[in-house]
């Protein structure tokens, strides 16, 4: 029997890729694997290639965000419904929640575009900002380096700070119930070093997955104080009729400026998509982000609505400021939230701990779980004696964070969106440089109005408690206190307000 031929032996190309005869030729079958991101053209998949050893849930990642954006923030906003009025109050806390969700949105957005053109599967802040720059337009790359430390340092010093005086307010409100029901009359000092062990312990929870629970906690406990709180201002609650339905526009931008500082989180957002087991559920019209910051906004206006409505232009910076300090319930109120502050203080501390973690672990490859422990310690230490060594370290944390989350929170995202989309467009008629011109007028706002407000209270202190050692920082405060100042005369005019 003679073998006919039939060509040479199948190659391995052959073997594995199914192919088409076209006109005796063969056509083999290789479709290029398409990027949804923009139809760039990879074989890569960062969400898949994502390794994370304690992955957190849709669930896990929303309850941290209702937590990060439910702060005690939340208390100033009858006073930030007072600049307003009832009705501006409502359409304004809409409008800052849409700026600051859409501002997470595009950080967010840009990673996962970034992912794609780095091979790389997750991201922090200041690492998105540095790709952006590095695969952006040729002007944007030699501010990478810049931009990165600038986050990195910014988040920092601000999260530090906000660490530091949560051991105050947690300290605060402890020592108010005990004086009331004690003769134990002490430094409220003391009440922050007790705090030094549980704060190392709370800091030492490993990931966020494990923080969840605290988050949580932090959630029934606010929520029952709000609830009590809700309580008091429902009850005997003059008629809407008494109070303003608008103020006047001059009154609006320290409106703009409590609200945007009160609901702001940008610190939490790369941290808590890149602990994601699904990070694509973070984004989109049902996503994680929209969520919780539906939820956020909708409890925002309640108790801006009622504790506006019940105190009027008496409310003060705190609403439970507002409430008797005799009555048990409200007593309980000081308790939950200084508790919920607790809780609160390890999602904070995160942020801290990723951004140290980054500067110092390739130093220490040997015994890096023991390094992580020990800088974890030595963090939660320095915030605890910063705070006993400046118990009223608060309002300049607040001006700290006024100019801080203004640009970080507001500015940055809209400018790393314009460099990671540079060379694809901004749509028809350019409507992403417009929207984007819309936030970051918000910016300044929140720059100039909450540095203005932040330096009022640091003035208001230093005169409440004067002494000769504090008559340069007066000086200081007071010749910044009138450059902001004129900023504000002139703000009006230039952005049309």
């Amino acid at each position: 029997m003679v073998n006919e031929y039939t060509g040479p032996p199948p190659q391995e190309l052959e073997t594995f890729i199914s192919k088409d005869q076209k006109n005796g030729s063969s056509t083999y079958k290789i479709a290029p694997a398409t990027n949804v991101e923009k139809g760039i053209l990879s074989d890569y998949d960062p969400f898949k290639e994502r390794k994370v050893d304690h992955p957190t849930s849709d669930m896990d990642t929303l309850t941290h965000l209702l937590k990060a954006s439910l702060g005690t923030g939340i208390l100033a906003m009858p006073l930030a419904f007072s600049y307003s009025g009832l009705v501006t109050g409502i359409f304004a806390t809409i409008l800052t929640a849409l700026i600051c969700t859409h501002c997470a949105y595009i950080l967010v957005k840009c990673s996962h575009s970034l992912y794609y053109r780095t091979r790389r599967s997750t991201m922090n802040f200041s690492e998105v900002a540095e790709a952006a720059c590095l695969n952006g337009p040729a002007w944007a790359r030699p501010w990478a380096q810049f931009l990165k430390h600038f986050i990195n340092y910014g988040l920092f010093i601000t999260y530090f700070g906000t660490c530091s005086v949560y051991t105050v307010i947690i300290a605060e409100n402890f020592q108010q119930i005990i004086q009331h029901y004690t003769e134990w009359n002490v430094d409220v000092r003391v009440y922050i070093a007790i705090l030094l062990i549980p704060l190392i312990l709370l800091s030492w929870v490993p990931n966020l997955k494990y923080l969840a629970p605290f988050s949580s906690v932090a959630n029934i406990f606010m929520g029952i104080g709000l609830l009590i709180t809700f309580y008091y201002c429902v009850t005997d609650m003059p008629n809407i009729s008494e109070r303003e339905m608008h103020t006047s526009l001059l009154q609006i931008p320290p409106f703009f400026g409590i609200t945007i500082f009160a609901m702001e989180a940008i610190g939490v957002v790369m941290p808590l998509e890149n602990s994601m087991k699904t990070p694509k559920h973070f984004i989109g019209i049902c996503g994680v982000l929209n969520q919780g910051m539906s939820g956020v906004t909708l409890v925002y206006i309640l108790l801006g609505f009622v504790g506006y409505v019940k105190y009027g232009n008496e409310a003060k910076g705190s609403i439970t400021l507002n409430l008797p300090i005799e009555d048990l319930a409200a007593q309980t109120v000081k308790i939950l939230i200084a508790l919920a502050v607790y809780c609160t203080f390890g999602l904070q501390f995160y942020v801290c701990l990723e951004i140290g973690w980054d500067f110092i672990k390739d130093k220490f490859r040997k015994r890096p779980l023991l390094v992580n422990y020990m800088m974890r310690t030595v963090l939660v230490t320095a915030a605890v004696l910063l705070a006993v060594a400046v118990p009223t370290i608060g309002p300049f944390v607040g001006l700290l964070g006024a100019f801080c989350f203004s640009i970080l929170g507001l500015l940055v995202p809209v400018l790393i969106e314009m460099i990671t989309y540079w060379d694809e467009g901004f749509g028809k008629l350019n409507w992403i440089i417009w929207k984007n011109v819309i936030v970051c007028i918000f910016g300044i706002l929140a720059l100039v109005f909450g540095s203005k407000d932040a330096i009022a209270d640091i003035m208001k202190m230093y005169n409440e408690n004067p002494s000769a050692d504090n008559a340069t920082t007066i000086l200081a405060i007071t010749n910044m206190n009138e450059i902001v100042e004129e900023l504000t005369t002139l703000l009006p005019t230039t952005t049309g307000v």
